[in-house]
């Protein structure tokens, strides 16, 4: 057997919209896990919003990449069940708030700072935000040292949301868009692939071992990052621009796609 890395996205890979996860799914990770792979769930959302779903895959992966890079949580050796922030990364908020409102006057804003708390200006259509959060006014969220801002319009559609986002000349961050007029913003030069290559680097894994799957525009630096060496894998559902980034493609989310991909490159079932 060769022993891999596997990287999963959680949204629109392992969990259906609905929020569901397949019973043959949560074998086949499990599975994926007591043959002794390292599977790292790599993720855009916050820590205490990913903690619950690993709970759900009745496993405990020894490293897990929150808040798209931002955070590399560590199993606590002394507490099977805890995790502690091993690496974070933050930003200061304050002009990269600025010059998005000046071009976004109606979003709605929230900020992730370095212990995870989240402070909002607005619920969020999507709450992936986790249990410890504030609404505050949107000057109260200038100045903090974050790890992660999201930003999200309503009123725009995709392709004009897209338009907006390219005019601002946004520097100094990384930034990624979703499905619909939602920005996650990280510091500056921190993905999903940043991370997992610092995950890879100290478990000594091999590049070609990487096996990496997700959906999202957040998730195109991981799929190319994974894709060098190793198999990068977009789910069905993804947009044209996250399968390019990919060396395969496989079925959609309701489809069971990641399934196939489990069966296929790491259980041996064809």
């Amino acid at each position: 057997m060769t022993r891999r890395l596997v990287a999963l996205d959680l949204d629109g890979t392992v969990l259906h919209e609905d929020m569901r996860i397949d019973d043959d799914l949560v074998a086949a990770i499990r599975q994926t896990f007591d043959d002794g792979h390292e599977v790292v769930i790599a993720t855009g959302r916050s820590a205490d919003a990913t903690l619950p779903i690993i709970e759900q895959l009745r496993i405990r992966p020894e490293w897990v990449v929150c808040s798209n890079g931002a955070v590399v949580l560590k199993r606590d050796a002394l507490a099977d069940r805890s995790y502690r922030r091993e690496y974070v990364e933050t930003f200061d908020t304050t002009d990269v708030l600025t010059r998005i409102r000046s071009h976004l006057i109606t979003a709605r804003y929230a900020v992730e700072d370095a212990e995870g708390f989240f402070r909002f200006t607005a619920p969020l259509p999507d709450d992936t935000l986790g249990q410890r959060k504030a609404e505050v006014t949107f000057d109260e969220l200038l100045g903090i040292q974050a790890t992660r801002v999201v930003v999200v319009s309503p009123d725009h559609e995709l392709e004009e949301f897209l338009a907006v986002v390219e005019q601002m000349g946004l520097s100094h961050v990384s930034y990624a868009i979703g499905w619909t007029a939602w920005l996650d913003i990280a510091p500056e030069g921190i993905t999903k692939a940043t991370a997992l290559e610092r995950v890879r680097e100290i478990t000594s894994m091999p590049a070609d071992s990487v096996l990496a799957v997700g959906d999202g525009r957040n998730d195109v630096d991981m799929l190319r990052w994974a894709g060098r060496h190793g198999i990068s894998v977009a789910m069905g559902q993804a947009s044209e621009e996250v399968k390019d980034a990919a060396n395969q493609v496989t079925d959609s989310v309701s489809q069971g796609g990641l399934l196939r991909v489990l069966e296929r490159e790491i259980l041996g079932i064809r």
